[in-house]
């Protein structure tokens, strides 16, 4: 922001947090400026959207709104809005939810509905997405699991406001830069969708083809699994593993397992742990697990939710343990069980009536047939598995952190331009 200048002359805005603003801006407080609308209803006007806490993006101000028939319940009271109006979230204002409505509609009664007077709509909506007044209206709210803003403070909150045709020029040169930055984020995380594409389609080729391109090949016999190289064995899992039944200890730690990440090395925070749940406090009620052993979640295993054992440790007593009985890399078997075929072919050995409800019984699980190379053709296989995703988890990293940083200026941009420490009415022209 370097090449933005500050406006000629500033005076004091009389709010500390606030500090100097331009000479001609006013600062008052956001109910001076804006006006609460609390409309209120039990039915939407045929055609109207609603919009629920879920169908706003964090800080970035669009939405996604559906059919108020397809969301709204008979008995259920919503907000009216017009388009135009500011919809905020008072229900944890730390997630920084705010838009500006482009059609009239209904919305859950967990938004705040304003509308714009002296503060125009984009003015509005940037000013209280800005993070020094989402910390003012925080400390304000009340509860601790689910801290809720009221229009009573947040209205008594102080804002800058330059004039009218200036808040126009300012929000126009946003638009513009913040178009910008969000068509280089979008390249950006497109960049990591197809990177994140090539990593799976080089874990799935080399489980179920080898690293040996003029290796013969054979049918292995199973649809799922299709040509594998001839040496390959193809088996039911029943018979590489069996069923574990081992008694929890105490002080060992417990480890969780991921559909994206496999299991654990160590105990997750309760910060960490999906859902927040909390852990049982006798550990004997669990079961234990030791390296190699391979164990998956019975109710997300249609999802990917297998690990491959590393460390002594514990586990769900809903999760299905197994342990090798001959010569294999439960690594290996991770991988492969993680393939989108594999991951549907396990859908179809689960049972139950809905997919959330969907459960792989071992002895469903027994029964599926896997292919593998020797033990010393796995550990190649893996290392170079290995080898290569980190190569490309790296790049990912080192992409998320430039999204992250672009962020940054974005929200940086707009603090600095709605306090008036730059001054943006010649950008909004060029």
């Amino acid at each position: 922001m370097s090449h933005y200048k500050p406006y000629p002359a500033y005076k004091d805005s009389g709010v500390e947090w606030i500090g100097r603003v331009p000479e001609h801006w006013q600062t008052l407080r956001i109910k001076r400026a804006a006006q609460l609308r609390n409309e209120r209803r039990n039915d939407a006007p045929k055609g109207w959207n609603y919009v629920g806490l879920e169908d706003v993006e964090p800080e970035s101000g669009s939405y996604t709104p559906s059919e108020s028939s397809s969301r709204q319940s008979d008995d259920s009271m919503v907000g009216v809005f017009h388009a135009g109006d500011v919809l905020y979230s008072k229900l944890r204002p730390y997630l920084r939810k705010a838009i500006v409505a482009n059609q009239d509609g209904v919305c859950s009664t967990e938004f705040l509905v304003l509308t714009a007077g002296r503060a125009q709509a984009p003015w509005l909506h940037r000013w209280l997405l800005t993070p020094d007044v989402t910390q003012q209206i925080e400390a304000g709210c009340e509860g601790t699991k689910m801290p809720r803003a009221d229009w009573e403070h947040i209205g008594s909150i102080p804002m800058p406001l330059p004039p009218p045709a200036e808040q126009s020029a300012i929000a126009a040169a946003l638009d513009r830069e913040s178009a910008r930055i969000d068509a280089l984020i979008a390249k950006k995380t497109r960049f990591i969708e197809l990177l994140k594409e090539k990593r799976q389609a080089l874990i799935t080729y080399a489980v179920t083809k080898g690293l040996d391109p003029n290796v013969k090949m054979k049918d292995s016999g199973v649809e799922w699994v299709g040509e594998v190289p001839e040496h390959w064995e193809i088996r039911r899992i029943g018979t590489l593993y069996r069923e574990a039944a081992r008694d929890g200890e105490i002080g060992l730690p417990v480890l969780s397992i991921s559909i994206h990440d496999g299991i654990t090395d160590e105990e997750l925070g309760k910060e960490d742990r999906a859902r927040r749940v909390d852990l049982i406090e006798d550990r004997t009620k669990y079961q234990k697990v030791v390296p190699g052993d391979l164990a998956y979640n019975m109710m997300r295993a249609w999802q990917g939710g297998f690990g491959a054992v590393q460390v002594e440790g514990l586990v769900s007593p809903a999760y299905v343990v197994a342990e090798p009985i001959k010569e294999l890399s439960s690594d290996y078997i991770e991988k492969l069980l993680r393939t989108s075929m594999a991951i549907e072919e396990m859908r179809r050995f689960s049972r139950g009536i809905a997919d959330f409800r969907q459960r792989l019984y071992w002895e469903h699980f027994r029964d599926l047939h896997v292919c593998f190379p020797p033990p010393a053709e796995q550990r190649g296989i893996i290392d170079y598995i290995q080898r290569q995703t980190g190569r490309i988890r790296r790049i990912e990293s080192y992409t998320l952190r430039s999204i992250e940083l672009l962020r940054e200026r974005r929200s940086a941009l707009i603090t600095a331009a709605v306090t008036g420490q730059i001054d943006l009415r010649g950008a909004a022209r060029s």
